[in-house]
C-alpha cells in the first residue's frame, strides 16, 4: 500500500466533513412517501458522529425510533472543486461501508415545522463506519450488494446500479457547492428496506465481499 493510501485509509481519522446524499434509491423513497429527486439532495453529518467497530450506536436524547440506512461510502483521495464527471474517479481514494443511522422520529417532527433536522442525523454515534476498503480492490463501485442484518435477519438487500445519481454524477454535483478534501466522506444513499432498532440488537452490514461489520444498539 502506498503512503498516500495509507494516509486515505485513516480518513476517519482527519476528514472534515461526511456529505450525504438523500433518496437516491427509487424504492427507498417510495417506502418512505417521498417524491424521487430531480436532483442530488445533500445534508450534511459531523464527523463527531463516526463510530467505530467495538463501540454502541446509541439513541440520541429525545428519540423513540431510531432507523438503520446502508450506504456506500466514496473516500476522497484527492480534493477538488467543480470537479468534472469525467474526472471523479482521480479525486476517489477509495470506499467505505457505512450505516446512515436516523432518528426518525426526531426527523419527521423537524420536517412538518419545516425546520433543519440536522439533529436527527449528526447525533453522536450516527455514522457507524467500517474499515477502509483500497480503490484498487473495487473493480466496479457501480455493481456492489450492500445489506444489513437486524439480529441476523436480512432487511436491506441492494446494488449500487440501483443508485439514481450515479457516483461520477454525486461527486461532480457535489463538488460545485462544497470543496471536496482529502479524507472527506460522501455516503451515496440507501436501498429500500429501512427501518427502526430497539436497545439490544445487533445490525451486520456488508459490501460486496470487502467488509462486513456489526455493531450493537445500546
Amino acid at each position: 500500500m502506498s503512503s498516500v493510501a495509507k494516509s486515505v485509509a485513516r480518513f476517519v481519522e482527519y476528514g472534515k466533513k461526511i456529505v450525504c446524499v438523500g433518496r437516491n434509491y427509487a424504492e427507498h423513497a417510495a417506502e418512505l412517501g417521498n417524491a424521487v429527486p430531480s436532483e442530488p439532495m445533500l445534508f450534511l453529518k459531523p464527523t463527531s458522529s463516526y463510530l467505530l467497530q467495538g463501540n454502541p450506536i446509541k439513541f440520541p436524547p429525545g428519540c423513540k425510533e431510531l432507523h438503520y440506512e446502508v450506504e456506500l461510502g466514496v473516500v476522497i483521495g484527492k480534493g477538488g472543486s467543480d470537479i468534472p464527471e469525467s474526472a471523479v474517479m482521480e479525486h476517489i481514494g477509495g470506499y467505505a461501508l457505512a450505516l446512515d443511522m436516523t432518528a426518525r422520529d426526531l426527523q419527521d417532527a423537524a420536517k412538518k415545522k419545516g425546520h433543519p433536522w440536522s439533529k436527527a442525523k449528526g447525533f453522536n454515534t450516527a455514522c457507524p463506519i467500517s474499515t477502509f476498503v483500497s480503490k484498487d480492490s473495487v473493480s466496479d463501485p457501480q455493481n456492489l450488494s450492500l445489506w444489513c442484518k437486524v439480529n441476523g435477519v436480512t432487511k436491506q438487500d441492494g446494488n449500487t446500479k440501483d443508485m439514481i445519481f450515479k457516483i461520477p454524477t454525486l461527486i461532480s454535483y457535489i463538488s460545485k457547492y462544497f470543496t471536496l478534501e482529502e479524507g472527506d466522506l460522501v455516503l451515496t444513499g440507501t436501498p429500500s428496506g429501512v427501518g427502526p432498532v430497539v436497545s439490544g440488537d445487533v445490525l451486520t452490514a456488508g459490501l460486496g465481499d470487502h467488509v462486513e461489520m456489526s455493531f450493537t444498539v445500546k
